[in-house]
């Protein structure tokens, strides 16, 4: 049997991993606990295309854990284990790329907690457990943000004081990274171009949503920032708005920085605008059927894409495509379609044809002959975490 890795993406109440073939990269298991915490957590596992789900012995990551482990010996893949990756969020200025996990690497992780208070501790938890059961396993870290540390200061840095920059890491980080690396990589065999000749906007989108713009392969900037709120649109997130609407709300409406910071992060977006729901699918059958609000919040969605796709195009340097991922951007045909509509002065003609058919695992280009690519690519995020690790546990071929 083929060597395998395990992926694991450990989040505060949920924990999701795939089992991934080192040669042939194909996904051979995977699955979701969730509900930790709770008296009723669960697991579900998919399985040479069957699905099982079954309750937890006890609702934390290392019954989780544990789960894991049996039905893997059950299905005979134990053994193939050779290797594990981990996602963490947030690896600070310290993680330029991926790293074998230590004691060393893991004290780094801990120090990066104050730049992602809700995903690193859980991360931490998810590697420690890791690590009991499968001591002798090499454990390889994968950072989101470790992409886009090619960025140049004058992406990166904001305009307040340095100090604050070198005493207290304030500047923009990014997220999505592993997303942008592998959507990179496929965008420039599309093209029939080297990776390293490829000028590229890629709009990662889903509940959370960014944009970067990749110059020759590395990237140059994006909108994410210190924390995943900055930046576009999102489910529940506001993206950009004026940092004084923290004083403006605490003098309106009495809220401490907390409830501000809460309504900005879980209760704005679309779910906010539409006063209806963060999801997109939703919201385009409820506009289809007159809902202002689903209306209004779709198009809010659209047009601050479409003004970001253009800056973006700035750091890119030029546009050799862009590119749409992520569950959103690769299931709307509509919302791409009122982007590229918006985009016609960087030479964008959207195929309507071709938009249509990309949905449900579907990818290719979706702009006319005589336009500038726009391209809709499925992320594998797993994937990239599981070559980072096979290369930095020696199994890379």
């Amino acid at each position: 049997m083929n060597s395998s890795i395990l992926v694991i993406n450990c989040g505060s109440s949920s924990l999701k991993f795939a089992l991934i073939d080192s040669a042939s990269h194909d996904a051979i298991m995977t699955g979701l606990a969730e509900k930790l915490g709770l008296a009723d957590a669960c697991i579900t596992f998919k399985h040479n295309g069957e699905k099982q789900t079954a309750l937890l012995s006890a609702p934390d990551h290392a019954a989780a854990m544990h789960a894991i482990i049996e039905k893997l010996q059950q299905v005979s893949l134990l053994d193939s284990v050779k290797a594990i990756g981990h996602r963490v969020v947030h690896g600070g200025e310290h993680f330029k790329q991926s790293a074998l996990l230590d004691e060393a690497a893991i004290s780094e992780i801990e120090r990066c907690i104050k730049l992602a208070p809700l995903h690193n501790p859980a991360h931490i938890l998810g590697m420690r457990t890791a690590i009991k059961e499968f001591p002798s396993l090499p454990q390889v870290a994968v950072f989101d943000t470790s992409f886009h540390q090619t960025m140049p200061e004058k992406a990166y840095l904001y305009a307040v004081p340095m100090k604050l920059y070198r005493e207290n890491s304030l500047r923009r980080y990014g997220m999505h990274g592993t997303s942008y690396r592998f959507v990179a990589e496929e965008a420039a065999k599309m093209l029939d171009k080297q990776l390293e000749d490829s000028c590229l906007v890629i709009a990662h989108l889903g509940n959370g949503a960014s944009i970067s713009a990749i110059r020759n392969g590395k990237c140059a900037d994006t909108s994410m920032g210190l924390t995943p709120l900055e930046g576009l649109v999102m489910g529940t997130r506001s993206g950009d708005i004026d940092p004084s609407v923290f004083s403006y709300l605490a003098a309106e409406r009495g809220m401490d920085i907390q409830a501000i910071t809460n309504l900005l992060n879980k209760e704005s977006g679309l779910l906010g605008l539409s006063e209806l729901s963060n999801d997109c699918r939703e919201l385009e059958e409820a506009a289809a059927k007159g809902h202002e609000g689903a209306k209004r919040a779709l198009e809010v969605f659209a047009y601050r894409l479409a003004k970001y796709v253009a800056s973006m195009t700035v750091g890119a340097g030029r546009l050799d495509a862009l590119v749409f991922t992520g569950g959103i951007g690769e299931n709307s045909s509509f919302l791409r379609g009122e982007v590229i509509k918006q985009l016609g002065f960087l030479g964008l003609k959207l195929d309507d044809a071709a938009n249509a058919a990309c949905t449900r695992g579907n990818a290719g280009r979706i702009t006319a002959a005589d336009s500038v690519p726009a391209l809709v690519i499925n992320t594998n995020e797993e994937l990239m975490i599981a070559m980072d690790t096979a290369k930095l546990a020696g199994l890379a071929n």
